[in-house]
């Protein structure tokens, strides 16, 4: 009886382990690893995902390509396999995250060595394409990721210039254009004006994450870059008093521009009436001249005599007066 009781179990053993329990499902938004005594099944010495890494750390990080286990199911596996499954889901994690401190920001120091807090996320997912380095290159590769972001972060943010800000003065020290703001120049102000920029760069610095880590940054989100609270009124105070400086120069400005407008409207005004005025008398000198060329002295008195008919034609009194010294008279006529 022992015997056949030791064989039913062993068989009862063998078919829970090997059949029942043999059998597994991978979820729509997971892929899964299996792994013989330990070691995965490689399909060949080299991933796909190297492509933004050095030389020198393409050599560090060379992980093979392993194969990979869609969705679906129900799959079989040996006793002496494992499955290692993982999410490929896109996932978001905030800035502050870390599994060995609490903390509510991250602080970096700007080029004016101001100690600012950064918050954010970043949204992340595991790449199909090399599961090996995120299931055995190293024990937590999110930490090694967010510590890698942060460390670019405050990087770059200790070495932040504002790319307009170079426009803000003139060659010969003025002011340029009213289109800048002269809140530009301080660090706090130039990063939170900049945001765009610097989780473009973020993004940019990241995607080594792929070939190191086998994880693929999907975006940078940082929101917020808080400095002190004694240091955002300090800011504060200056951000309205060069806005104020920018408001009464656009102002002035403005009122200068309207100013010379108007006076040169004015000239316009003052040139036409005086050309108006002027045109007629130098077409009568023109006529006059052409007169005394052809005809000479009588011509320009038969001239004048003429006109002198179309004038009297108008008049309505004629005023004669006698010299003192002969008998000549003068006619004064009135239209």
């Amino acid at each position: 009886m022992l015997p056949i009781a030791f064989i039913a179990g062993l068989a009862i053993y063998f078919l829970f382990k090997c059949v029942v329990s043999g059998f597994y499902t991978v979820a729509p938004d997971e892929r899964a690893v299996i792994t013989s005594f330990g070691r995965a099944l490689r399909l060949s010495d080299a991933a796909e995902s190297l492509v933004d890494l050095s030389e020198d750390e393409r050599e560090r990080y060379r992980y093979p390509a392993v194969r990979v286990v869609g969705p679906g199911g129900p799959y079989f596996k040996w006793p002496w396999q494992q499955v290692r499954s993982v999410s490929v889901a896109t996932q978001a994690v905030p800035l502050t995250w870390d599994p060995t401190k609490e903390q509510a920001t991250i602080e970096a120091v700007t080029k004016d060595n101001l100690t600012t807090g950064v918050n954010g996320q970043i949204r992340y997912r595991v790449s199909e394409s090399n599961l090996y380095a995120y299931l055995f290159g190293v024990e937590s590769p999110l930490e090694h990721v967010m510590g890698y972001f942060v460390s670019v972060l405050r990087e770059r943010i200790a070495n932040f210039v504002d790319p307009r800000g170079e426009g803000l003065a003139g060659a010969d020290g003025e002011l340029g254009s009213a289109s800048v703001d002269l809140s530009e120049g301080v660090s706090i102000n130039d990063l939170r004006k900049n945001l765009p920029l610097l989780n473009q760069y973020m993004e940019e610095q990241c995607r080594s994450a792929l070939g190191r880590y086998g994880i693929e940054l999907d975006a940078a989100l940082i929101t917020e870059i808080d400095p002190p609270r004694e240091v955002d009124r300090a800011l504060s105070a200056i951000n309205s008093t060069r806005n104020q400086v920018a408001a009464d120069i656009s102002t002035a400005r403005a009122d200068a521009e309207q100013q010379i407008t108007m006076s040169q409207r004015a000239v316009e005004i003052a040139s036409n009436n005086a050309q108006a005025e002027v045109a007629p008398l130098r077409e009568l000198a023109r006529t006059l001249s052409d007169i005394k060329l052809e005809a000479g002295s009588a011509g320009v008195a038969a001239y004048l005599r003429n006109m002198r008919l179309g004038l009297l034609s108008k008049t309505s009194r004629i005023v004669f007066s006698a010299e003192a010294n002969g008998d000549a008279r003068t006619g004064r006529a009135h239209v």
